[in-house]
C-alpha cells in the first residue's frame, strides 16, 4: 500500500502529501522522540500522538513513509509548512493509536 492510498481510504484527513507513492512497510507506534529516532523501520506508518516540529525532524531522520497523527492531534501551521518544504506526508486520525495502527497494518497485508 501507497501512502496516497492509504490517504484515499477516507479514514484519514490528509495534512500533507509528500511521495504519495511511497510504500508502507510497516506500522510503528511510539510518542518518545529519542526512541522513535533509533527504532523507527525506514518506510513505516508512524502512528503517534505527538505533534510537532520535532516529530518532523525525527520522521525525516528515521525516513519513515508517513506520519498518522492519532487521538485528534494536529499540527501547528509553522509545522505544516516544515512538513511541505521537507516532503513528508503527514495525515490525522480521531481514533486511538491502537486501531489507527491495527487499521494500517490490515491495509497493508
Amino acid at each position: 500500500m501507497t501512502v496516497r492510498e492509504l490517504a484515499d481510504t477516507g479514514n484519514y484527513q490528509l495534512i500533507n502529501l509528500g511521495d504519495g507513492e511511497r510504500k508502507i512497510g510497516k506500522v510503528f507506534c511510539c510518542d518518545l522522540l529519542s526512541i522513535a529516532m533509533g527504532r523507527a523501520p525506514a518506510d513505516c506508518a508512524w502512528v503517534t500522538v505527538m505533534g510537532n516540529m520535532n516529530t518532523l525532524a525525527v520522521a525525516s531522520l528515521a525516513d519513515v513513509s508517513c506520519v498518522v497523527l492519532a487521538e485528534g492531534t494536529a499540527l501547528d501551521e509553522a509545522s505544516v509548512r516544515k512538513a511541505e518544504e521537507q516532503g513528508i506526508s503527514v495525515l490525522a486520525s480521531e481514533r486511538p493509536i491502537f486501531e489507527t495502527a491495527l487499521e494500517i497494518y490490515r491495509l497493508t497485508q
